[in-house]
C-alpha cells in the first residue's frame, strides 16, 4: 500500500474553478492560514470569486467561457507562474478528469484530491461498476462504454432491457444524462447526451443504465487519508431532482431505519476500501423503494455540491480536511473525530439550491442583471454563494446557480420550517428564480410523508402551481422610470401643473366610528323603505357628484382612485347627512382602465370600505352597462349582481334614448340584488316651447309611469346638459309628483350657469333629492355648488342640515387636488348659454373637446358646437346621452374635420362614410328614439338594410361565461375573477391592454398623482404605500445617457437601497440592430425559449417536418435542449445557424 509522505504545509492553493465552489475552498484555505489564487475566463471577470481570492489571473485567452476553465495547460500555466504549491479542482469542470491529477504531479503541483490512478478506477463510472462487482457491492444492470456504431447500442439496449438511461461516463451533475424509454428515440437521445457531455466535460463517453422507476437516490460522503484509513461521514438523500440534477438534499436520510443506515454506509466504505480511496468522495447508491435494495451507482472523486449538509450534522468541515489530507495528515487530524465510532450525527440539515431557473418556463435558466438583492440569514441558516447581490451579472454561460441554502435543525420538520422561512426571506429581482417552486415542493405532504422518488418533481405537476412573486416594487420603478424619460401620452404637450402645488390633505375626522348613515338605512329596511323614507323628509337630500360625475366634466374623466380614497373617510365621519355619493360607472369605468391604468373595480371596493355608512351610487347606461354598446342580457345582469356586490347601493338606471323597453333587463337585475334602483328619465328639449314638442310634459308623465311600472323605487330625472330652466322645473317637477308615488331625484348641470336656480326652484316645487358637486369642483360643465345650496336653504323648511363648515373643508381637499389635474382642464372659463344650442351632456363636453384638440379641431370649436346641434336635428332630435351623444359628436367631428355641411350629408348624389358608432345606431343596436329615426337619413346611412327596430338585446346569444372566464385565464396567465371577467365583457381590447400592463408596471395606482403623469426629478423622494403597512420610499437619483440600443440607465434609491431600471427611449432611434422577436400566438413563428447558444440546427427552408421532429437545439449554462415541431408544416425560413448567440423570444424558424 502506498502511503503518501507527510508534506510540507501549503502556502498557496489555486483553485481550478468558480462561482460559489471556488470561494467555498477559499473560505477553507483562509481559514487554514494558505493565501489563495483564482483564475478566470473573459467572460467571467465580474465573478465574486476572484475579488475574494489573495490573486486571480485570467486564463484562456480567446478560448470561450467554459473551454477556458477545461484548458489544463492554462491552469498548470497560472500555477507555475504565481507559485502555487498545491490546486483545488472544486466539482464539476476538470476534478474528476485524471489527466489532470497527472500534470499537476507532472509539474511539481499537490492535486487536493484523489490519485489519478483511483480516478481513472473510480472516475469513470463505467470502470466503478467493475470495482463494485470485485468489491461485493451491487450494481445496477448496464452497458459497457459505448462506442460508434448505433446497431451495436441498439444490442446492447435491447440486452439490458428498456426503460433506460443515458450516463456520462465523465462527470455529474445531470450533465449528458438522457431518459430512454424505447428503442424510437434511443439514437437522438444519445447523441444529444454525448454533446452535452462534450460541452461540460471535454468528454462525451457515456453508457446506458438499467432505469429503477421508484427509486431513492442515497449518497455516502466518504474521507480516507495517505495512511489508508476511511471515514464515512454517513449518507444524504438526493431524491429530489429534475433532469437528474438534484434540488433538495438532506442528511441523514430521514426515511431509513438505523439497520438500513449502517448497511449502506458500510457499502459505500467497502468500494473505497477496494481501491485504499483517499480524500474526499461519495459513493451514490439507488434504493429500490419496492424491494429496499441499494444499488452501487459510481463514486464521485471529489466534494459534492451537497457536502455542506453532512459538515452541518457531522460537525467536520469536509473541504477543509481535503487539504489537510492533501498535506499527509491523517483523518484524526483531518477532522478532529479519532475514530470511525467518534464521528456522530447530530440533527437534521436541508440543503436547496436557489437558481436562475424559470420553473413556469420548463425550468430553463434566466440571465441580466441582478438589480436588488436581498438574502437571509438567521439561527440555522448557511449560506454559500457565488455572484450573487445587487448589480451582479448572471452570464448565459455558466450554471445557475446563486447561492446554497442549508438549514439545520433538531428534527426533519424543524429544518424544513426553517428553509420555508429563509426562501421565503429571499427578495431576488432581475433574474428568475426557483425559490417559488422550491417552498411549494418542502409543503408537499408527498415530500414530507417520505413517499417522494427520483421521478417526484416530473410526476408532481402541482408543484407548479404557485403565484410567482408580484415584484411590485421593481416593476413600479420601470413605470416611474418609463414616464420620467418618455412622459405620460395623456400629458404630453399640455399645462402642467404649477411648480409650487401642494400634496392635498384629508380633513380631521370628527367622528370615529363614522355615525348611521342611509347605507344603514338599506340595510336595515330596503329599497322600499328608503324611498318611502325619502318621501316623509322636509329636507332636500343631496349627493355629492364629485367622485364621478364632478371630475368627469371637468377633467375629462381623469381622476384617479388614490385621490377620492383619500377623503372618502372625511364623507364618513364629517358628512354623514348626504344622501349619496355618486362615486363609480358611466365613463369613469373604461377610463380607470385605459388612461388611469387601474381597476375600477377596485376603487369601489375602496371607497365603499372607507365610507360604510353613505350610500355609494352608480350611473349605468340601462342596456349599454358601462360601455357604448348593446350587451348580452346575461350580461347586463351579471355585471348589475358584482357591482352590488363589490360595493354599490343605488343604480341609476337610464336609456340614452329614453326607450323604458332597453332598460328593463338592467332593472330587473337590479331589483335582483335588494339595492336601489332609480329609474331615470333623460332630460332634453324644453318643455315650455311649442316647437319642441317631441317632448312635452306628456312625453315626461308618460316615462315616469312607465319607470314606475317597470319597478324603479326612485325616479331619476337627469339633465345631462343642463337644459331644464327653473320656470321649467317649477311646471315638471308637480306634474311628476302627481303622477307616480315615488321620490324624485334630480340630476343637472351649471353649464349655462343657472343649476343652482333651477335646483331651488325643483326644491320649492317638491323634488325630494338632488346632485350637487363639491364647489371646488362644480360650476361650468359640472353640477351645481353644492356649498351654495346648502347655503341658500338655510333656515328654510328645506334646510338640508348638511354641516357647511364640513363641505368647505372637504371642498379645500378637492381645490388641491384638482391643481394636478391642469392638463385635463377643459379651458371654458365661463358659464356658456351655447348648451341651449348643442345641448351636449356635461360629462360629454370636456371629453368631445379633448377629442377635438386631438384631431386639430381644437380652434374651431364653435363651428362644432353648430354641427352638433344640426346632427341632433338630422337624427330627428333625439336625447343625447352617453352612447347616443358620442354617436352624435362623432358624426359632427367627422363633418367639420372633413368640410361638410347637413346639406351635404343628405344630399343622395354624395358619397359619404359615416362612422361606425353612426351606422351601429342607425341599425337600431341602441334602440329606437320617440317615433324612430328619420327614413331618409336611415336610408342614407344604411342603404338598403333594414334596422333592429324591437329590443336589441332580444338578438345577442347569451355569453357562456365560465367558458370566457376559462379562456381568458389561459390567454392572459391569471387568475380571473368576477369584477375582473365583467371588466372583459364591457371592453375586451381595453381590459386586456390593462392587464398586460399590469404585468409590466404593476400596482401604479399607488402613486403620488404628480409621479403618475409626470415622473420624477433627480434628488426628487417619494412614499407609496402598496398594501396596508407596505410603504416603499422612491429617491429619483439620476437619470443616465441613451445607449445606443436605445435604452435609459434610471437610478433610484428603494428603501434605502441602489436600484437600477433600464427602459427604452422612445423619443430616439437605437443605433443596434436586433434580431426580430417572434409574434406571440403566431403558430407560424418559432421563438427561442430561452437566451443561449445554438448547437445544432436540423431543417432548412423547405423541410416538411411532422409533429415531434427535432427543429434545433440550444445550448445554454452547459445545458442543452431540443425544440421539437409542434405541427406537420413546411419550413419558410430559419434565421440561424449553430454558432449562433439568441436572446429568448428571438424569432429562429418560420413555417408556411
Amino acid at each position: 500500500m502506498e502511503v503518501r509522505a507527510l508534506m510540507p504545509e501549503f502556502k498557496k492553493i489555486l483553485i481550478a474553478n468558480r462561482g460559489e465552489i471556488a470561494i467555498r475552498v477559499m473560505r477553507a484555505a483562509n481559514e487554514l492560514g494558505k493565501r489563495t489564487v483564482a483564475i478566470y475566463a473573459e467572460e467571467d471577470k465580474l465573478s465574486l470569486h476572484r475579488f475574494k481570492a489573495d490573486e486571480a489571473y485570467k486564463i484562456g485567452e480567446g478560448m470561450g467561457p467554459v473551454t477556458a476553465y477545461l484548458s489544463i495547460p492554462e491552469i498548470i500555466r497560472v500555477a507555475k507562474a504565481c507559485g502555487a504549491d498545491a490546486i483545488h479542482p472544486g466539482y464539476g469542470l476538470l476534478s474528476e478528469n485524471p489527466d489532470f491529477v497527472d500534470a499537476c504531479s507532472a509539474a511539481g503541483i499537490t492535486f487536493i484530491g484523489p490519485k489519478a490512478e483511483t480516478m481513472r478506477q473510480l472516475g469513470d463510472k463505467a470502470s466503478a461498476r467493475r470495482v463494485a462487482i470485485e468489491a461485493g457491492v451491487p450494481v445496477i444492470p448496464a452497458t459497457e462504454v459505448l462506442g460508434e456504431d448505433m446497431d451495436a447500442i441498439r444490442a446492447e439496449a435491447e440486452t439490458v432491457g428498456y426503460p433506460l438511461m443515458l450516463k456520462a461516463s465523465w462527470g455529474g451533475g445531470g450533465r449528458g444524462m438522457r431518459p430512454i424509454m424505447g428503442p424510437d428515440e434511443l439514437e437522438e437521445k444519445v447523441r444529444e447526451g454525448r454533446r452535452e457531455a462534450e460541452a461540460a466535460f471535454g468528454n462525451g463517453e457515456g453508457y446506458l443504465e438499467k432505469m429503477i422507476l421508484r427509486a431513492r437516490h442515497v449518497e455516502v460522503q466518504i474521507l480516507g487519508d495517505s495512511q489508508g484509513n476511511i471515514y464515512h461521514l454517513y449518507e444524504r438523500d438526493c431524491s429530489v431532482q429534475r433532469r437528474n440534477q438534484k434540488v433538495v438534499e438532506r442528511a441523514p436520510a430521514p426515511y431509513l431505519s438505523e439497520a438500513q443506515r449502517e448497511e449502506i454506509c458500510l457499502l459505500g466504505k467497502k468500494i473505497c476500501e477496494h481501491v485504499n480511496y483517499e480524500c474526499a468522495g461519495t459513493v451514490e447508491f439507488l434504493m429500490d423503494m419496492e424491494t429496499g435494495d441499494f444499488f452501487f451507482i459510481e463514486v464521485n472523486p471529489r466534494v459534492q455540491v451537497e457536502h455542506t449538509v453532512t459538515e452541518e450534522v457531522t460537525g467536520i468541515d469536509i473541504v477543509r480536511a481535503q487539504i489537510l489530507i492533501a498535506e499527509g495528515k491523517s483523518l484524526t487530524e483531518a477532522t478532529g473525530t479519532a475514530s470511525q465510532y467518534d464521528v456522530k450525527l447530530d440533527g437534521h440539515a436541508i440543503q436547496c439550491r436557489v437558481t436562475t431557473e424559470d420553473p413556469t418556463n420548463n425550468f430553463i435558466p434566466d440571465y441580466g442583471r441582478i438589480t436588488a438583492y436581498r438574502g437571509a440569514t438567521g439561527m440555522g441558516i448557511r449560506l454559500d454563494g457565488g455572484t450573487a447581490y445587487s448589480g451582479a451579472v448572471i452570464t448565459r454561460y455558466y450554471d445557475s446557480l446563486l447561492e446554497k441554502v442549508t438549514a439545520w435543525a433538531p428534527t426533519p420538520e424543524a429544518a424544513i420550517a426553517r428553509m420555508d422561512r429563509a426562501l421565503r426571506e429571499f427578495r431576488i429581482r432581475g433574474v428568475s428564480t426557483n425559490i417559488d417552486f422550491v417552498i411549494n415542493l418542502l409543503k408537499h405532504p408527498t415530500f414530507l410523508n417520505y413517499q417522494y422518488t427520483t421521478k417526484f418533481i416530473d410526476e408532481t405537476p402541482e408543484l407548479f402551481d404557485f403565484k410567482p412573486r408580484r415584484d411590485r416594487a421593481t416593476r413600479i420603478l420601470t413605470y416611474i422610470a418609463d414616464i420620467t424619460v418618455n412622459g405620460h401620452p395623456e400629458t404630453e404637450g399640455r399645462q402642467r401643473p404649477r411648480a409650487d402645488v401642494k400634496d392635498p390633505r384629508a380633513p380631521a375626522l370628527r367622528a370615529e366610528p363614522p355615525p348611521a348613515g342611509t347605507r344603514t338605512l338599506l340595510d336595515q329596511h330596503g329599497p322600499k323603505g328608503v324611498a318611502d323614507w325619502m318621501k316623509a323628509q322636509n329636507q332636500l337630500l343631496i349627493t355629492d357628484t364629485t367622485m364621478r360625475d364632478g371630475h368627469q366634466s371637468l377633467l375629462a374623466t381623469r381622476m384617479r382612485s388614490l385621490d377620492m380614497i383619500k377623503v372618502a373617510p372625511a364623507y364618513a365621519a364629517n358628512l354623514p347627512e348626504l344622501f349619496s355619493v355618486e362615486c363609480w360607472g358611466g365613463a369613469t369605468f373604461d377610463v380607470a382602465y385605459r388612461f388611469l391604468q387601474e381597476c375600477p373595480w377596485q376603487r369601489l371596493r375602496d371607497i365603499r370600505a372607507a365610507m360604510p355608512n353613505i350610500m355609494t351610487q352608480m350611473l349605468l347606461r340601462g342596456a349599454n352597462g358601462v360601455g357604448y354598446t348593446n350587451y348580452p342580457d346575461n350580461v347586463v345582469q351579471g355585471f348589475v349582481k358584482q357591482a352590488a356586490e363589490s360595493g354599490v347601493d343605488i343604480f341609476r338606471v337610464f336609456d340614452s334614448l329614453n326607450w323604458v323597453e332597453n332598460m328593463r333587463v338592467a332593472m330587473d337585475a337590479v331589483q335582483e340584488t335588494g339595492k336601489i334602483c332609480e329609474g331615470s328619465i333623460c332630460y332634453t328639449g324644453n318643455i315650455l316651447d311649442p316647437d319642441r314638442a317631441k317632448y312635452d310634459l306628456k312625453y315626461y308623465v308618460k316615462m315616469a309611469k312607465d319607470l314606475e311600472a317597470a319597478g324603479a323605487h326612485v325616479l331619476g330625472l337627469k339633465d345631462m346638459a343642463g337644459l331644464l330652466k327653473p320656470a321649467a322645473a317649477a311646471v315638471l317637477i308637480p306634474a311628476l309628483k302627481d303622477a307616480v308615488d315615488l321620490p324624485i331625484h334630480f340630476h343637472t348641470h351649471d353649464t349655462a350657469g343657472i343649476a343652482s336656480g333651477t335646483i331651488l326652484a325643483a326644491s320649492a316645487a317638491g323634488v325630494d333629492a338632488v346632485d350637487c358637486a363639491m364647489d371646488a369642483l362644480s360650476g361650468n360643465t359640472s353640477q351645481a355648488t353644492l356649498g351654495t345650496v346648502v347655503e341658500a336653504l338655510r333656515h328654510t323648511d328645506r334646510d338640508t342640515g348638511l354641516d357647511i363648515g364640513a363641505i368647505r373643508e372637504i371642498s379645500d381637499y378637492w381645490d388641491a387636488v384638482r391643481a394636478h389635474y391642469a392638463a385635463f382642464e377643459s379651458g371654458m372659463q365661463a358659464p356658456a348659454s351655447e348648451v341651449y344650442l348643442h345641448e351636449m351632456p356635461g360629462g360629454q363636453f370636456t371629453n368631445l373637446k379633448t377629442q377635438a384638440r386631438s384631431m386639430g379641431l381644437e380652434d374651431r370649436w364653435h363651428e362644432v358646437a353648430q354641427t352638433y346641434a344640426d346632427v341632433n336635428r338630422m337624427f330627428g332630435d333625439i336625447v343625447k346621452v352617453t352612447p347616443s351623444s358620442k354617436v352624435v359628436g362623432d358624426m359632427a367631428l367627422m363633418m367639420v374635420s372633413q368640410g361638410l355641411s347637413r346639406a351635404d350629408v343628405e344630399d343622395p348624389a354624395k358619397e359619404v362614410a359615416f362612422p361606425d358608432s353612426v351606422v351601429d345606431m342607425m341599425r337600431g343596436n341602441l334602440g329606437q328614439p320617440p317615433g324612430g329615426f328619420p327614413p331618409g337619413i336611415l336610408k342614407r346611412v344604411l342603404k338598403d338594410e333594414a334596422p333592429v327596430l324591437d329590443r336589441p338585446g332580444k338578438h345577442v346569444a347569451p355569453v357562456d361565461l365560465d367558458k370566457t372566464r376559462a379562456d381568458l385565464e389561459d390567454k392572459l396567465e391569471m387568475e380571473i375573477d368576477g369584477e375582473d371577467l365583467m371588466g372583459y365583457l364591457m371592453y375586451p381590447k381595453v381590459f386586456t391592454d390593462y392587464a398586460q400592463r399590469h404585468k409590466d408596471y404593476g400596482p401604479v395606482r399607488t402613486l403620488p398623482t404628480r409621479t403618475f403623469f409626470y415622473g420624477m426629478e433627480p434628488g426628487e423622494q417619494i412614499e407609496t404605500a402598496i398594501d396596508p403597512g407596505v410603504t416603499l420610499v422612491i429617491q429619483l437619483q439620476a437619470v443616465g445617457e441613451t445607449t445606443d440600443d436605445g435604452e435609459v440607465k434610471v437610478f433610484f434609491e428603494l428603501n434605502g437601497q441602489p436600484r437600477t431600471i433600464r427602459v427604452p427611449n422612445r423619443k430616439a432611434a437605437a443605433t443596434q440592430v436586433k434580431r426580430a422577436k417572434a409574434e406571440t400566438g403566431n403558430p407560424a413563428h418559432i421563438g427561442a425559449p430561452m437566451p443561449g447558444v445554438v448547437a445544432s440546427v436540423a431543417v432548412s427552408a423547405g423541410s416538411k417536418i411532422k409533429t415531434g421532429d427535432l427543429l434545433l437545439t440550444i445550448e445554454a449554462m452547459k445545458m442543452e435542449t431540443g425544440l421539437h415541431a409542434e405541427r406537420d408544416a413546411t419550413v419558410k425560413a430559419v434565421h440561424v445557424s449553430p454558432g449562433g448567440q439568441i436572446d429568448a423570444k428571438d424569432l429562429l424558424i418560420e413555417l408556411e
